[in-house]
């Protein structure tokens, strides 16, 4: 019985990921404006605006879609099938500089990353030394980030810690859940899905360390982590001038709103993220939502990029990206 019970807890906690259940959405060819982003917060604020009938003043029809993977975003790119995305924008700069046309329309994020435990003892990067941390998606912003940070305080990911690297936030967060780790590194609102699961099956699980407050002590005080933002490509962006200046300003009604109403925004974000409205609902005030255009976030960006092109400068294609990367 008490086996049995165990698996029920599990699977229900496995439903309060929801993501684990849902196959992903394969990008099509179409002349619809269509709107692309991850299964993180900027796309609740997308899917807001559609509700509330904002896009539908930048473009009739205009579509709202979730890629599941920085793999299939990077398919949708390559194929021409994505022309318009948020995406993490160490990836938007890497492929600029390595010869894709591309622009930067806004950031939409200063950051979305905590690290879940409940483990009392960890309160900051340090305390990970010794610990077992799952990570998502290799190479890409949250364990480049993760890296960084380690970097910064002295510790080895390959002896003072052990990295479980996992393919998508939701893998990190049953890892967690069933014990195999100590802790995950994941963004919202995978983060409050974990800690709602945790409440399922009995575990106390808590954000242990804000990443955006951790990311201040390595590129100071004033610093953000602007983390993801709309990008565009070349072609697309000089066909549709007038309406993507209409969707940065619709975007930042959008934001607000969204900040305003989390309760509406989760609602009407619940069916394409396949997430419960509470766990979406309890994600947004940890999501830094914002709706900065490229040219008023360069600053915050550029110091963002400084510190990774020192960490590493293949991280953003070799270098730093000029202005015509920023639309």
């Amino acid at each position: 019985m008490s086996n049995l019970l165990s698996r029920r807890a599990l699977l229900a906690a496995s439903g309060a990921l929801g993501l684990t259940a849902c196959a992903p959405q394969r990008p099509t060819d179409s002349d619809v404006f269509k709107i692309w982003g991850p299964p993180a917060g900027p796309s609740i604020t997308l899917a807001y605006a559609q509700t509330l009938g904002l896009l539908e003043q930048v473009s009739p029809g205009a579509q709202v879609a979730v890629w599941r993977s920085p793999d299939e975003l990077r398919a949708g790119l390559t194929s021409n099938t994505i022309s318009l995305s948020v995406m993490p924008l160490n990836t938007a700069a890497n492929l600029y500089n390595r010869g894709r046309d591309i622009r930067l329309v806004n950031v939409m994020t200063k950051g979305l990353l905590y690290i879940v435990s409940g483990d009392e003892a960890l309160s900051g990067i340090p305390s990970l030394a010794g610990r077992r941390l799952a990570v998502p998606y290799r190479k890409d912003a949250p364990e480049i980030v993760l890296r960084q940070l380690l970097s910064h305080h002295r510790l080895d990911p390959q002896k003072d810690l052990e990295l479980q690297v996992t393919g998508t936030p939701i893998e990190a967060a049953q890892l967690l859940l069933t014990g195999r780790v100590d802790a995950a590194f994941i963004p919202e609102p995978a983060a409050s899905a974990a800690i709602a699961a945790g409440g399922v099956v009995g575990r106390s699980l808590r954000r242990a360390i804000d990443i955006q407050e951790s990311w201040r002590t390595v590129a100071g005080p004033n610093a953000t982590l602007p983390q993801a933002g709309l990008a565009v490509s070349g072609r697309f962006a000089e066909a549709h001038l007038d309406e993507l200046t209409q969707l940065q300003s619709v975007l930042g009604a959008a934001t607000q709103s969204t900040i305003d109403r989390p309760a509406e925004a989760a609602e009407a974000a619940a069916g394409l993220f396949s997430l419960p409205k509470p766990v979406l609902e309890a994600s947004i005030p940890f999501s830094n939502l914002t709706a900065q255009s490229a040219q008023q976030a360069r600053p915050g960006v550029e110091a963002y990029f400084a510190v990774l092109d020192r960490l590493d400068p293949e991280i953003l294609g070799g270098r730093l990206p000029d202005d015509g990367f920023f639309l």
